[in-house]
């Protein structure tokens, strides 16, 4: 094979005349690309370099002997195939067996025949390359199974987006509230300890907090007044259909986003619902979300309502700290009110649903 000749080689014996001989030997050939050294202390700093497809060492030497050059070049390629072939003038089954084990990949007695040295190199360097292919094919395979696993998570994700979005379409039909209140739970997550990964996955679980709106009617939902108590407690259903909808897969996100939906109404003192929890009884998650949904409802105009400003909803939040609110969520805000300020620029509503001065 004619790419053999582009090989990489590397001649390392501590007698010059060897060096010189087998340059002549390997050009000869047609090896173009061969380096050498009389210094073993050379080796490892040259190997970084040029990552050789062939090492001819030879066993005997000042400073570092075969076996230890062998043995620094097996800590540098601890998880890849290292191509050396041992040259010595010692013809002891002994040595043999100690290069062998050592990690060289072939054996060759000195004085050796011309013809049986460049045999024995083209020999290794096929192995070397069908070695090298091999590798760069599962590397191939690897990086393509790792994007179609990344596109199929992205997939995932944005078919959830959408379903949050759908939920959210019933009542605000540019979905911009799922995509801001998510957003702005991730930092708040982050702020309050969650590891990047947790937060993240809270970014992709927070949109389909209100999925179970899908099953509340029309007259209820979209009703422009205020709900009678019986309408208010087919409302409230909407965390328990939620929770209902996104169970029963062993996914950490759906479990996540099943949490979300039925504890996102939950309140610090007891008197929210479904079912009343209290204090650190509702998931860190869901007190998240219910800091983040309340705060952009509140800053965002609704057919129902204008918009309130951000420092009258920050002071809504803290004044319902401890009540509504888990109170160490709401010291947090300030700390993320400028990211959250830039995430609600960039996601705002159209101009007529602008925020504007609470009357």
């Amino acid at each position: 094979m004619d790419s053999l000749k582009t090989a990489k080689i590397l001649i390392v014996d501590d007698q010059a005349p060897n060096v010189v001989l087998m340059e002549k030997m390997l050009r000869a050939d047609g090896y173009n690309d061969v380096y050498s050294t009389t210094d073993p202390r050379q080796v490892i700093e040259l190997y970084a370099e040029h990552h050789f497809d062939l090492v001819l060492l030879d066993l005997n030497m000042p400073y570092l002997n075969g076996f230890e050059v062998m043995q620094q070049l097996k800590e540098l390629e601890s998880e890849n195939y290292v191509p050396v072939l041992v040259l010595t003038a010692q013809p002891d089954m002994k040595t043999r067996l100690q290069a062998l084990e050592s990690g060289a990949r072939d054996f060759l007695t000195k004085p050796f025949d011309r013809l049986e040295v460049l045999t024995r190199i083209r020999n290794m360097l096929e192995v070397r390359l069908m070695h090298k292919q091999i590798r760069d094919q599962n590397r191939i395979l690897e990086e393509k199974v790792l994007e179609r696993t990344r596109e199929l998570a992205e997939t995932r994700f944005e078919i959830i987006r959408r379903l949050g979005r759908a939920a959210e379409y019933r009542d605000n039909e540019t979905g911009l509230h799922i995509i801001r209140m998510s957003k702005y739970s991730q930092l708040l997550g982050r702020a309050a300890g969650m590891n990047e990964e947790d937060a993240e996955m809270l970014l992709n679980a927070s949109p389909m907090h209100d999925i179970g709106k899908i099953g509340i009617p029309d007259s209820i939902l979209l009703k422009p007044g205020k709900l009678d108590p019986d309408q208010w407690e087919i409302m409230k259903t909407h965390s328990a259909i939620g929770a209902e909808i996104l169970s029963g897969h062993p996914s950490e996100l759906m479990t996540m986003a099943s949490q979300i939906a039925l504890t996102h109404h939950e309140k610090w003192d007891g008197s929210g619902y479904p079912n009343g929890l209290t204090g650190e009884e509702i998931p860190l998650v869901g007190r998240v979300v219910a800091v983040c949904d309340v705060f952009d409802a509140l800053t965002t105009a609704r057919p129902y309502k204008k918009a309130w400003t951000v420092e009258d909803a920050l002071c809504y939040i803290s004044e319902n700290s401890g009540k509504h609110f888990d109170p160490e969520l709401t010291q947090l805000c300030p700390d993320v009110l400028p990211a959250i300020l830039e995430i609600r620029e960039r996601y705002a509503e159209p101009d007529a649903c602008r925020e504007t001065p609470k009357p």
